[in-house]
């Protein structure tokens, strides 16, 4: 395994084994590594001859200070976990590699932005914009994998890459949700609960999949009512927002569809917040 701290040093790298039309699989994470971001690196390895992983915590995405100095971070187990997949490549840059000057660029997402995440987060779908096109085009992968927990991140990726970066010919791909034996969606913020707060945060994903796998008892507003103050009657928990969208537009619907709609919900334990998503297909 080849770690790069540097892009002049990756392009090296990389450049060599393009040479032998090797294909790349990259997989961008910002650390604190799990096991949702292992099974991504497998997949990647198991469609791609070269895997690239990059590990970079990116200031533009964070609406808070504190939020970005809290974030987990630990390289030592991060590399320890990558040698013992198949992984190839990891670049671990500095804020000011990726950063040399302030980047300005502001992207139109015609509205993919403006809810559920970024309804809350504002500016955080433009950082993410900034981070990954710069990544797509610093590593020029054949393919980049992201997890279908960030379900409108994903969407956003998608959209930036095929009406900003298609020149670059990358292929998104989406790989499903890994979780916790207790069906907690996996996270790095996971490790951020305290015990009470981890033993509670498993009613999120098990009040949601219950009601919605029962969709057809209920209205969407039945739905959502029943949901919400269901995950809000635990002390530990607050829903900050719990929405049922369309999968392309990612506006509410009236009804659901099941191959066309997805729920998504964004919940508070304690300061930690924690998002996770539930398909109707």
């Amino acid at each position: 395994m080849i770690i790069t701290r540097n892009i002049k040093e990756l392009h090296k790298v990389l450049f060599g084994k393009k040479k032998l039309k090797n294909t790349v699989g990259f997989v961008p994470t910002m650390g604190a590594l799990h096991a949702g971001h292992l099974s991504l690196i497998k997949f990647a390895s198991s469609e791609n001859d070269i895997t690239v992983v990059s590990i970079f915590v990116n200031p533009t995405q964070f609406n808070s200070k504190k939020d970005l100095k809290k974030y987990p971070r630990d390289e030592e187990k991060d590399l320890e976990k990558l040698k013992n997949i198949n992984c190839d490549i990891v670049f671990i840059p500095e804020v000011e590699e990726m950063y040399p000057k302030d980047d300005n660029r502001i992207f139109d997402f015609q509205g993919l932005d403006n809810v559920m995440e970024g309804k809350y987060r504002n500016g955080h779908f433009n950082g993410v914009a900034q981070i990954v096109s710069t990544l797509f085009e610093i590593v020029n992968p054949d393919k980049a994998y992201f997890g279908k927990k960030d379900f409108q991140q994903v969407a956003i990726i998608k959209y930036l890459n095929e009406n900003y970066l298609k020149d670059l010919n990358i292929e998104v791909v989406a790989c499903d949700i890994i979780r916790e034996e207790d069906g907690l969606a996996m996270s790095s913020r996971n490790m951020l609960l305290n015990k009470e707060q981890r033993s509670e945060a498993s009613l999120i994903s098990k009040t949601m999949f219950f009601y919605c796998n029962s969709y057809k008892k209920y209205s969407v507003a039945g739905l959502k009512s029943k949901i919400i103050s269901e995950i809000n009657s635990n002390t530990h928990l607050e829903v900050e927002y719990f929405d049922i969208v369309d999968n392309k537009t990612l506006q509410s619907v009236p009804d659901i569809i099941p191959e066309k709609t997805t729920a998504c919900i964004a919940v508070y334990a304690g300061i930690i917040r924690l998002i996770d998503n539930f398909s109707f297909n």
